[in-house]
């Protein structure tokens, strides 16, 4: 019951907005910085954050905004981020993350890391159906957030974007062919792992599968492609511009 009751918290629009906003920014936001990205008060903002936190939806702490320190730094601002723990609620109760563990186990000890990869992107490949590979790095992203994986545009040394705030950037993105050197320099990076509970204890194995899927799904031979390049706290797999874009 608890986590239907943490769940029921994002049916209040307001709450789900703020809860949204904070989860995509990937780092710590401040009350002020979601009130005004989701147009409400600040105290209204602040009163809600706090109940997610309560809920155990986000996590809170406190840090100055301004980068200073010392004297006339200014007081701590509170900061939310989404919290670690999963939530999910089945009826009746289901156990899929213990199967999945358990064949994940099966699968390593025997040793079938590449039958895992094969039967992955052919699965990749099936949920693409009869549709081309990705034409680039928006599209892409397209594709990912229907999965769940949460992806954002990072500039290689520079700054990053949602897929929310995408749309600004398709053209340029979009223009690989006049353009494929600029493209090559972006990355599509993942926050969310759809598979982290089981690739925590099975990184090499799940990250595998999870590379092989994304290959199948986007198309290994088109104008994006998938690579491992893990960091913590997001997917391991990240996708740019195609070597293939070159020619």
């Amino acid at each position: 019951m608890e986590h239907i009751e943490a769940i029921a918290m994002l049916q209040d629009p307001v709450r789900r907005r703020l809860y949204e906003y904070v989860t995509a920014q990937g780092r710590e936001v401040g009350r002020n910085e979601a009130a005004e990205a989701t147009g409400v008060a600040r105290t209204l903002a602040a009163h809600h954050l706090d109940r997610l936190t309560e809920a155990g939806l986000l996590e809170s702490g406190s840090r100055r905004l301004t980068g200073r320190s010392g004297p006339g730094a200014g007081r701590p601002a509170k900061v939310y981020t989404r919290a670690k723990a999963e939530r999910s609620v089945s009826l009746p109760a289901r156990d899929y993350r213990t199967a999945a563990e358990l064949l994940a186990e099966a699968a390593e000890q025997a040793g079938l890391d590449a039958g895992l990869c094969a039967a992955a992107r052919r699965r990749g490949e099936s949920l693409r159906g009869s549709a081309t590979p990705c034409g680039d790095l928006d599209e892409a992203m397209t594709v990912l957030a229907a999965r769940g994986y949460e992806p954002h545009l990072e500039d290689i040394g520079g700054p990053e974007s949602t897929h929310a705030d995408a749309d600004a950037q398709a053209s340029a993105v979009a223009d690989t062919d006049a353009d494929s050197a600029g493209a090559a320099a972006r990355v599509v990076r993942m926050r969310n792992c759809p598979f982290h509970a089981v690739a925590e204890r099975f990184p090499p194995l799940v990250c595998g599968m999870n590379l092989a899927l994304l290959e199948g799904l986007l198309g290994a031979d088109g104008p994006v492609r998938a690579r491992m390049d893990a960091r913590p706290g997001e997917c391991c797999v990240v996708v740019e511009a195609s070597k293939n874009n070159d020619d």
